[in-house]
């Protein structure tokens, strides 16, 4: 009976390198202060963009009865200065989620390219099976936005149904029966953008990265078309140590642009809580 116990114990409360996890629940940690893109990315200059609201701080993914929730931590709090839900959206105004899931952990299987206006690629040991979109749009909007720009990965991609503020933290609920079970063998990687209400016509909402920052554009990158758009993202084990923020900006550094304004994209990995 002892034994038994133990068993269970042990299947019940597993401890992982980079995530915690009760049942099926994990937890990954990034930096504070290093919302910096590769390393110099600067914030738009308008006044809604609030130092830290950018900047992720924890990562959770949890299994609740027939959906995934998922809580996304920044360092500020969430405000709605456009007032989102006037025009159908879900009460914050400025932050954009997405968050990558390597389902089988596959080098060949699931997709590298990320999604339009993120200027970023996968390892292929780390391609994305499913992609959860967090957005203060409208699932209506969002849709309409993924139909047209992601087609041809539009049945990867996962809408909650439904997500809020809560301070600091986004929380989002996901469909279980369209991601599946999450275990530790689940690749994660999450992706903190801005949403952009009005996006150019290649980019699913996302909100560029220009060599000089503007009112409603964030600087430090390249005026060409290929510096990832991506200001936060998880990097080395995921336990928020200070040297995952230099581990970021090598990952989101490995672009390359030349004059033409052609290059490579930024290449991502993915954290795996069994390493």
């Amino acid at each position: 009976m002892n034994r038994l116990i133990s068993q269970l114990a042990l299947a019940g409360v597993i401890s992982t390198t980079g995530a915690s996890a009760l049942a099926a629940e994990f937890v990954f940690k990034d930096p504070k202060g290093d919302d910096k893109g590769p390393g110099a990315y600067t914030y738009p200059t308008d006044a809604v963009y609030t130092k830290g609201s950018f900047d992720l701080v924890e990562a959770k993914f949890e299994e609740d009865g027939d959906a995934i929730k998922v809580t996304v931590e920044l360092n500020a709090k969430i405000e709605d200065p456009w007032d989102s839900k006037a025009w159908g959206g879900n009460g914050f105004s400025t932050q954009m989620v997405f968050i990558f899931l390597d389902l089988d952990h596959k080098a060949g299987s699931g997709h590298t390219d990320g999604l339009a206006g993120l200027n970023i690629q996968f390892a292929p040991e780390s391609a994305w099976d499913k992609a959860l979109i967090i957005s203060p749009q409208g699932s209506t909007r969002v849709q309409s936005e993924v139909n047209g720009k992601a087609a041809s990965v539009k049945g990867d991609i996962v809408l909650p149904t439904s997500v809020k503020a809560q301070g600091k933290k986004l929380v989002a609920r996901f469909p279980k029966s369209k991601i599946g079970a999450l275990t530790g063998t689940t690749g994660y990687q999450v992706v903190v953008q801005s949403n952009e209400g009005f996006p150019d016509k290649t980019d699913l909402l996302t909100r560029k990265v220009n060599e000089y920052g503007g009112q409603h554009r964030f600087g430090g990158g390249s005026d060409f078309d290929c510096d990832p758009h991506a200001i936060d993202v998880l990097a080395g084990k995921a336990k928020g140590e200070a040297g995952e923020a230099q581990a970021q900006y090598t990952m989101l550094g490995t672009f390359k642009c030349d004059a033409a304004g052609k290059g490579t994209r930024a290449t991502l990995q993915m954290v795996y809580p069994e390493g």
